[in-house]
Order: structure tokens, then C-alpha cells, then sequence
């Protein structure tokens, strides 16, 4: 038994200990939907007509650093041009929804897997990026490993515009509209990893990269 098949079998079990049969589980499942569809949203902040620039401005805050390319891929090299202005290394993993993209042509060499200990840079898409505070929405997955962005000290991501919205609700909503159920993992990502605990200094990096690099996308 894999670890995977061990994980659903001790899940089974404590769903039986609980008279949890599939039945109740699609009931609870309801009630949650129609709880989430009665709701009444709190006040938002203003995010703009303009909400890839409401992102951006909001991301520049959170310490990340942005640029935008009119296309998909145009990618690699807006990636490969930072990781030279920076004296970075041009060896990275990316996720492997973006093994498709032209990282040799431009002169990266990219594996599309998901990061070591020794990896220092990797390459993201997003689920959904946040308007309201600049944040990038990631859900984990087969294709999207969450440890691409949390190992590597330079995080790079991939943000189409049309994967941009106003606000948490909107990316949560998207997220059941799309996926149905959250997956295992959803990490919501603000700039650089930093902390404030050694008198009271912000050090970047601490808990995660230094440094979050964002790649707009503007058209497909």
C-alpha cells in the first residue's frame, strides 16, 4: 500500500467512526454551498476599473518586483533578461503546466519538475492573482507543485491577466466554479518571505525566497 492508498484508508476510517457515510458527506456539502450563496459579501476596498494595474501597484508594495509581456511566450525571456540584470543562475524548475514553454531558446535551462534543497530558482503560473493586496493565488496539484514557490530563493511567476480579480471572494469563487473542492494545499502568496521576530526588523527570505518576480501576461 502507497502512501496515498494509506492516507485514504485512514480517512475512511474515521469518516465510519463519525457515521460519515457518502450520503452525509454530499448533504454537508450542500449545506455549505447554500451557506456560501446566501452570504452577504462584507465591505470591499476600491480596486479600480484597471485591476492588472490595481495588482501590480498592490504586488510593488508586498516587495515583489514586476514586469509585463504581451504574450505567453514572451516568457522566458523577460525571465532569462531579470535573471541576467540580477547575476542569478539560469538553471531552474518550473511547474510542469509550463514544460511546454521555449525555456532553451532562451538560454535557460529549465527542468519541469518539482524543486530541491539545491534548486534556486523556480517558475510558477498562479491559480488566480488578488487585486486587493497584490497576491498570488496558489493551488497545489500534480502539474502545480506548491514547493515550487516556497523552496526556490528566487520565485518567478507567471500571472496571465485574464487570471487576475478584484478581490479574495472572487478567487474563491473561481476556485469552486473551476475545481469544485479546494485541492490539498492553497497557498496565498505576498511578496518575498519575510519576518519581523529579531528585534523587530523586517528581514526578507526567512521562511521562503527572497525575492518574488512577477511576469504579467497581457494578451494569450
Amino acid at each position: 500500500m502507497d502512501t496515498s492508498d494509506a492516507r485514504a484508508a485512514i480517512l475512511a476510517r474515521i469518516r465510519q467512526a463519525h457515521g460519515r457515510t457518502p450520503a452525509s458527506l454530499a448533504e454537508r456539502a450542500a449545506a455549505v454551498d447554500d451557506y456560501i450563496a446566501k452570504h452577504t459579501i462584507a465591505p470591499q476596498p476600491t480596486v479600480g476599473a484597471d485591476l492588472v494595474a490595481h495588482f501590480e501597484t498592490q504586488a510593488q508594495r508586498m516587495a515583489s518586483t514586476t514586469q509585463r509581456v504581451a504574450r505567453m511566450s514572451e516568457a522566458p525571456a523577460a525571465i532569462a533578461g531579470f535573471l541576467a540584470a540580477n547575476a542569478l543562475p539560469t538553471r531552474a524548475v518550473c511547474w510542469p503546466a509550463l514544460a511546454g514553454l521555449d525555456w532553451a531558446g532562451a538560454g535557460l535551462a529549465v527542468e519541469p519538475r518539482a524543486p530541491t534543497g539545491d534548486d534556486l530558482v523556480g517558475i510558477t503560473g498562479v491559480f488566480a492573482a488578488i487585486a486587493e493586496t497584490g497576491t498570488l493565488m496558489m493551488l497545489s496539484g500534480a502539474q502545480t507543485p506548491a514547493s515550487t514557490h516556497l523552496l526556490p530563493e528566487t520565485h518567478f511567476a507567471i500571472v496571465p491577466a485574464s487570471r487576475v480579480v478584484g478581490h479574495y471572494e472572487d478567487g474563491f469563487a473561481r476556485m469552486r466554479e473551476e475545481s469544485g473542492r479546494p485541492p490539498r494545499a492553497m497557498n496565498l502568496v505576498s511578496g518575498p518571505s519575510r519576518t519581523g521576530d529579531i528585534e523587530q526588523t523586517i528581514v526578507l527570505g526567512a521562511h521562503g525566497p527572497y525575492r518574488v518576480h512577477i511576469v504579467i501576461v497581457e494578451g494569450e
